[in-house]
């Protein structure tokens, strides 16, 4: 019996998913979440074969998420999925252990060619990718400022850069104004930038926001 977790905020994004995937692992048990302390719960509750998780979550990361899987339930595959370009969080998301990236735009056929690829131990990535994610893996240093973030400063960057102010980011994480701001300024200091337009520029030049 194969264990799913399917996380992401979009209903109709999990039932297509939970279709798509009941059609191919016809036994397979499911979990459900759209935020991540749900999602949080579900991992610390059952132990999961594959964990199908949203970079962009409500309540917080799904990288931070990512991390916390990875040292919750070590033995499942987590497989990203993102409508993010892979080459922006991609190879963030390998370095946090997840075994696999995949965009929303991914057709069906993909889908279950990574899902089957990861279950089995193995880690997927796009053929368009592979050669992009080797070398920056292998690069001594990062390619791009906002890579030296965290992925708590990149979310908080995202959040920004959709004009969200420092008291809504910090009531999604559950944090102190001042720690927000913490955050906040740690960006400004590695990006080299002051200001919140300034950032919104720089996040969409590098597309890590729609």
């Amino acid at each position: 019996m194969i264990r799913i977790l399917l996380v992401d905020d979009h209903e109709i994004v999990r039932r297509g998913l939970r279709q798509l995937l009941a059609e191919e692992f016809p036994k397979a048990v499911f979990g459900e979440a759209s935020r991540v302390p749900q999602a949080r719960e579900l991992l610390a509750q059952k132990d999961w074969n594959l964990v199908l998780l949203d970079i962009n979550l409500p309540g917080g990361s799904g990288l931070d998420l990512l991390t916390e899987a990875r040292k919750l339930r070590p033995q499942a595959a987590v497989l990203m999925l993102s409508s993010y370009p892979e080459e922006e969080f991609a190879v963030r998301a390998f370095k946090l252990g997840a075994s696999g990236y995949l965009t929303k735009a991914s057709v069906a056929e993909e889908m279950l060619t990574a899902v089957t690829k990861v279950l089995g131990g193995g880690k997927y990535v796009s053929a368009a990718l592979a050669e992009k994610l080797a070398a920056a893996l292998g690069a001594p240093s990062p390619s791009a400022p906002h890579e030296t973030l965290s992925p708590r400063e990149l979310e908080v960057l995202r959040l920004v850069a959709t004009g969200q102010t420092i008291k809504e980011i910090a009531a999604g994480f559950s944090l102190s104004d001042k720690t927000i701001a913490t955050y906040r300024a740690r960006i400004s200091e590695k990006l080299g930038l002051s200001t919140n337009v300034e950032l919104a520029r720089y996040a969409l030049q590098h597309r890590l926001v729609e």
